[in-house]
């Protein structure tokens, strides 16, 4: 778990990470170097859950590097399936991770909702439905280890 203290937000208990894969984990279907690590550092500490539509047929592969089973997404609607997503596992509970159209959904209704500008760019709906804009995906992980730059961003 991560817990962080938000004057006039208040207090988050984040117990999921919730992460796109496409645009965000990975880039033309190639996991970006270095995340395996990074995921599995993570998961003494938050349990790690991934969501994909495998637009280029390569998860199986990335699962197999992470040792994780991505939920796969059906063709239509993504945004409303991962926003869905977030909802039934407690929303007040998840950390969001996403670059693309299609995560704006989830990042607006976690707690935490972070974009990661990539190599495919960032959307601006979700630029817009998050709580914070990143270079890039290390980046979003260096912030869930040193969880008080978190707080120094978001304070008010």
């Amino acid at each position: 778990m991560i817990e962080l203290s938000l004057p006039k937000r208040g207090d988050l208990h984040l117990q999921h990470l919730v992460m796109d894969v496409n645009g965000t984990l990975a880039v033309d279907g190639i996991l970006i170097d270095g995340l395996a690590k990074r995921i599995a550092a993570m998961r003494d500490r938050l349990t790690v859950h991934l969501l994909t539509a495998d637009t280029h047929g390569k998860q199986a592969v990335i699962d197999q590097q992470l040792n994780l089973t991505a939920t796969r997404l059906s063709g239509g609607n993504e945004q409303e399936q991962k926003r869905q997503f977030v909802e039934n596992l407690g929303a007040e509970s998840v950390v969001a991770i996403g670059q693309g159209a299609n995560d704006a959904g989830m990042l607006k209704a976690a707690a935490l909702g972070i974009c990661v500008m990539s190599a495919e760019g960032a959307a601006t709906e979700t630029l817009l439905a998050s709580d914070l804009v990143v270079p890039n995906i290390m980046t979003a992980f260096d912030l869930l280890d040193k969880p008080l730059r978190i707080v120094a961003s978001l304070r008010k």
